[in-house]
């Protein structure tokens, strides 16, 4: 997160979650139409690691459903929460934006997969596709 978005931050972003989960070809890599997800560095790491593209069709903002949800729910249940100035400078809203993406992932239950945390989830889904996958 920094102050402004320049293609580097999203290279950067996607280089570093890549190197983190080792994804097999076929990842499907969705994003809305920001020239960002569109320069040809994303794209070229994008192809080096065979993931395929999604974008959001152009004024449908239902096919980002899922992403518009996650940042709607830090908005209502960090954001809002704060007193103005909501951040007193970057280093302070980047620390938030931490705090809060953890709880999301490690504490906080969702409907959406029966009440389950995401980290925890993503866990057992894990589990069950190594124990399906031939040896």
């Amino acid at each position: 997160m920094l102050a402004t978005m320049p293609e580097e931050l999203m290279t950067s972003a996607l280089r570093r979650a890549l190197l983190a989960r080792r994804p097999t070809p076929g990842l499907l890599g969705h994003s809305d139409r920001g020239g960002r997800h569109c320069c040809n560095a994303y794209r070229q790491l994008r192809h080096d690691y065979h993931a395929v593209r999604s974008q959001s069709c152009r004024g449908e903002c239902l096919n980002n459903a899922q992403a518009k949800s996650l940042w709607s729910r830090l908005k209502t249940e960090e954001l809002e929460q704060r007193d103005w100035p909501v951040f007193r400078d970057l280093a302070d809203a980047q620390h938030s934006v931490v705090i809060y993406f953890d709880y999301y992932n490690h504490k906080r239950r969702h409907s959406s997969i029966s009440y389950q945390k995401p980290y925890y989830f993503h866990q057992q889904l894990l589990a069950n596709i190594t124990q399906l996958s031939p040896a």
